[in-house]
């Protein structure tokens, strides 16, 4: 059999660095593969461990608490000494866009994310900007529409980024309870639709204002809940946020409420609460006390008790106290009397 001409032979070879090209995208792409691979495990096996806030449950104790920061500002010794010890406390984090708007309410989540882990602990954070806040009450502001949609976004993708921890959402507490008195609810169920839809992901515990029980009746809290067309999204409701009604009469309007609609959960607001309430005044009441700690209470129903309002935080300017959300040194100092 004639020979092939040398030049025909040369040809039909594939160069070496063909070959050295074709092993490295090979190996990228296994590689590629066994990540991609590795993701979904990962997810999986994180969806599958993910658990709702129980009893036994803790929260952060966030470094950057108005707390924190009065303790270590120094001043009186009696102040300083209330703010140390509620700086110490599991303490449920405030995102609001005043104090930590959208280009810097990822890295705000983020920190607290590492902190949780660093305490083997879950983060837990309110989430309010909601457009129209307050309905121009005590903590009027908020964010508008397009601006929301954004902040909760990023807030959003902060949490998903945190998937190897359990994250508890308080969604713009007094939104639903206010929302028969303030603005169209269609619009107020809209927002929080966006919100929901940008916040949950895996280990993502989203619970929607649900008022207390000495706001609306069971049946009217229940209407205004199930109108927003939220509560297959969600795990359920907050209670008693920022209020000071005793415990027990929470869990028995938890329970109320989980009846009317179907067994949605709740957790219970217990930051405030220790002496009960002073009649109908909401706004910085004289002679209140902490409460219960986070994670004291629960049953098939309430989930666990959570401090959410930060004590030491005034409610508005009613009842000598400043601005709502600022902190208020004697408030501190009256609600830990029992405890230091």
């Amino acid at each position: 059999m004639p020979r092939l001409p040398r030049s025909l032979r040369t040809r039909r070879r594939v160069p070496r660095a063909v070959l050295v090209a074709l092993a490295v995208v090979a190996a990228v792409a296994v590689i590629a593969l066994i990540a991609v691979v590795g993701n979904l495990v990962t997810t999986l096996f994180q969806t599958l461990a993910a658990r709702p806030p129980a009893v036994d449950t803790r929260i952060v104790a966030p470094d950057e608490s108005k707390a924190a920061q009065a303790a270590s500002a120094g001043g009186d010794a009696t102040e300083q000494a209330a703010a140390q010890w509620l700086a110490s406390q599991p303490t449920t984090y405030w995102l609001t866009p005043e104090i930590d708007p959208v280009d810097e309410v990822w890295d705000r989540v983020a920190h607290l994310a590492a902190e949780a882990r660093d305490q083997d602990a879950a983060l837990s954070i309110a989430v309010y900007g909601l457009p129209d806040r307050d309905c121009g009450n005590h903590s009027a502001g908020g964010l508008d529409p397009e601006s929301y949609r954004a902040w909760t976004q990023r807030i959003g993708d902060a949490l998903g980024n945190a998937s190897d921890i359990q994250k508890i959402v308080v969604l713009e507490p007094d939104s639903i309870a206010l929302s028969s008195t303030c603005g169209t609810p269609s619009d107020r169920a809209g927002y929080l639709k966006e919100a929901v839809d940008n916040i949950r992901g895996t280990n993502t515990w989203i619970y929607i204002d649900g008022g207390h029980s000495s706001w609306h009746p069971v049946k009217e809290m229940a209407d205004l809940i199930r109108a927003t067309g939220l509560l297959s999204d969600v795990r359920g409701v907050a209670l008693n946020v920022s209020n000071y009604q005793d415990t027990a009469a929470e869990f028995d309007y938890a329970h109320a409420l989980s009846d009317e609609l179907g067994g949605t959960h709740a957790v219970i607001d217990t930051s405030r609460n220790g002496a009960g309430p002073a009649g109908s005044e909401w706004c910085n009441p004289a002679g209140r006390l902490v409460g219960s700690p986070g994670g004291s209470f629960g049953d098939g129903v309430v989930d666990t008790n959570l401090w959410i309002k930060p004590p030491g935080e005034s409610d508005g300017e009613c009842n000598g106290g400043p601005t709502a959300g600022t902190w208020w040194p004697s408030a501190a100092v009256e609600l830990t009397r029992d405890q230091r």
